[in-house]
């Protein structure tokens, strides 16, 4: 499963920031889409606070503290029978310093390995982000080569079929070709360049994509080294690959987590009918002015400090059936993840085999269109030297022409198909990374 990791990340960029201004690599502008990509940057912001979600669990294994103050002015107006009438004012200032640690709190500690849970859920889902935009990465740049090729291919195609409209013309006016030779020539040409106008167009679309998603204006993506050997998967089975999945696939391990947070969401329900402890502590001070309610002088002061320390005991006894309900709803929301997990298991695999059969039928229609593509050049040499000793007329020259660009545009696209299969394939199975895209870096001109 290592083979395709033998070049270091490092080593590749060395190479892409060495030098004059170039054709850019995949690698150097996956780093410029992770700085630039909105897509990228939402997933990144959103495990962000994801990671601060996660810690707020905390909160309910530690300790709390608080600080009260007050200020109260009394107003007191006392009239008794047969006692002098108490006409006075005070100021009570008080001030409470209170805290308390939880001792047993099972559903607080439950949901604190919940959270715990949740932030390696999160890094999956970033992984998977990551993955994603490497992808579209690959996926953007090589349209741009495709695209390129295409145009190539008709441009030369172009040229090809006007230098036989230049010949049937020729032979026309010398008598030893018909009108027909040269309306077939005239058609084909004025189609290639029908061809042309839109392959112009769709490059220029290609380009514009590449360019808003890393964000640079006219990227030159460097073309693939020719000639080109294809690797093959390797291992050279669909099994490794499918077993890799289970330690690596982003989602068989985000639904794995999904259930162990469920398996945790039971022990909150069940912990309803259990009691909680806490230590609690608190140290208080009120200071009178001008008298109390029981001084009889303006000037007396009263200064009153009280501390406590203790346990709180809180044991629900009936709750009115709602803890057994919800006992039963987590059990069967447990149910619900663990089935959840052995779908995306099987979703998995069939993406990773699917994808692997992708690869080695990509790498059988490249040989079979190398082989066809020689054809095609023979047919095409065979059909000129008939048209000039007469057997072949122009419009069989014309058809080769036309077969051999579009089994060169089909064998370049094939090629491109194969690499990009190789990333999906990883991806399928959870092991794509930087590394892959350094890889690809060496089979380009640079």
């Amino acid at each position: 499963m290592n083979v395709w990791r033998r070049l270091p990340v490092m080593a590749a960029m060395g190479l892409v920031l060495a030098g004059p201004a170039r054709a850019e690599g995949l690698l150097e502008l996956y780093e410029a889409a992770r700085a630039y990509d909105a897509n990228w940057q939402s997933a990144r912001a959103q495990y962000d606070a994801n990671v601060a979600r996660a810690e707020q669990s905390r909160a309910g294994i530690l300790p709390q503290a608080s600080v009260s103050a007050g200020l109260t002015r009394n107003l007191l107006d006392t009239r008794i029978t047969g006692n002098p009438q108490v006409d006075r004012d005070f100021t009570n200032q008080q001030a409470t310093l209170s805290a308390s640690q939880p001792l047993y709190r099972p559903a607080n500690v439950a949901t604190y390995r919940q959270g715990q849970r949740q932030l390696e859920l999160a890094e999956y889902l970033l992984t998977a982000a990551s993955q994603d935009l490497m992808i579209r990465v690959s996926q953007a740049y090589f349209d741009v080569l495709s695209a390129q090729d295409t145009l190539a291919s008709v441009k030369a195609q172009k040229a090809a079929t006007a230098e036989q409209l230049a010949s049937a013309k020729r032979n026309f006016e010398v008598g030893t070709s018909t009108i027909t030779d040269t309306r077939e020539a005239q058609a084909r040409y004025d189609l290639v360049v029908a061809g042309e106008i839109a392959a112009e167009n769709d490059l220029r679309v290609k380009k514009i994509a590449l360019d808003t998603l890393v964000g640079r204006n006219d990227v030159d993506p460097a073309p693939l080294i020719t000639p080109l050997e294809l690797p093959p998967p390797n291992p050279a089975s669909p099994d490794p690959w499918v077993s890799a999945s289970e330690e690596f696939s982003p989602a068989i391990r985000q639904a794995r987590k999904a259930v162990e947070i469920a398996e945790l969401e039971t022990e909150k329900a069940k912990a309803g009918k259990k009691p909680t402890v806490d230590l609690t502590t608190s140290y208080g001070v009120t200071h009178t002015l001008g008298g109390s309610s029981v001084g009889t002088r303006a000037t007396d002061h009263a200064n009153v400090n009280n501390g406590a320390i203790g346990f709180a005991l809180n044991w629900p006894l009936f709750t009115g059936y709602a803890v057994e309900n919800r006992i039963r709803e987590t059990l069967s929301l447990e149910d619900k993840a663990r089935a959840d997990l052995e779908a995306t298991r099987r979703q998995v695999a069939q993406a990773v085999r699917t994808a692997y059969f992708g690869v080695l039928s990509g790498q059988n229609q490249v040989r079979a269109l190398e082989s066809a593509e020689a054809s095609s050049q023979s047919a095409l040499d065979a059909n000129r030297l008939g048209y000039q000793v007469g057997v072949r007329i122009n419009i069989d020259v014309l058809n080769a022409q036309s077969q051999l660009y579009q089994t060169k545009r089909d064998l370049a696209q094939a090629r491109y198909n194969v690499l990009l299969g190789h990333l999906r394939l990883r991806q399928a199975n959870g092991t794509l990374q930087a590394e892959d895209l350094a890889r690809l870096n060496t089979l380009l001109t640079r």
